[in-house]
């Protein structure tokens, strides 16, 4: 006997909050060395499927739903999103980092690492903040009065979010380019070097160890 069931299988990052991608990377660290382990979770996390109907699943479709995972982790072109509305209030990125307050900056810094964990949410409070004035092109923001109220971010899409982070990384790296550059030795102040080291290992194991499924699917498994 079959069970025909639906997986409603995210077609893009914008599927994904980060509420559910964290709650991923938490089960994921337990089956880090367990590639079928691995598979079996994210296909729970992202699709609802329960790992008891993994056997029911033929090989064509167990190789292609990996296949299609695969793809889709390797994207890295998210822009960044300068404006998103939350709950209808518009929040806008810091327009002027390098003029960021010195409140915003140690908040951020004080997390040791730029990369989407348990803090991710704090940042993203910290970096984007309602939107006061828009002209020409230009924009404002309020100022920084500390980070409250950062739960709101864990329903935001993860575009949004690896936006920020891709953003943020590409500009540090750059930062660090023109310091060596500039100085033609390798003295970088340590806390940048850190960061980048960080956030460098944290998108390579993302890159090589998880994985995200494109479009929808139905697929007939045997009840046991």
């Amino acid at each position: 006997m079959q069970k025909q069931i639906e997986l409603k299988i995210p077609t893009g990052y914008e599927d994904i909050t980060l509420r559910k991608w964290l709650e991923l990377q938490n089960d994921l660290k337990n089956y880090e060395e367990d590639e079928e382990a691995t598979t079996a979770v994210l296909l729970l996390h992202l699709c609802g499927l329960s790992p008891e109907y993994l056997t029911g699943i033929s090989v064509d479709d167990y190789n292609l739903l990996k296949y299609e995972l695969m793809q889709f982790i390797g994207k890295t072109d998210l822009e960044l999103q300068r404006f998103i509305k939350i709950d209808g209030v518009e929040y806008g990125f810091e327009p002027n980092l390098s003029n960021m307050s010195y409140g915003a900056y140690a908040d951020i810094t004080k997390f040791g690492q730029i990369t989407i964990d348990s803090n991710w949410a704090k940042i993203m409070n910290i970096l984007y903040r309602p939107v006061e004035t828009k002209s020409m092109g230009n924009y404002s923001i309020t100022k920084y009065e500390g980070s409250k109220g950062d739960e709101k971010w864990l329903d935001v899409p993860m575009h949004i979010h690896f936006g920020a982070l891709f953003f943020l990384f590409n500009l540090l790296t750059d930062l660090l380019s023109a310091t060596l550059k500039y100085s033609m030795k390798e003295e970088v102040h340590p806390q940048y070097k850190q960061i980048l080291e960080r956030s460098g290992e944290a998108i390579l194991q993302l890159l090589s160890s998880q994985m995200v499924m494109s479009p929808a699917s139905t697929l007939f498994l045997k009840n046991h």
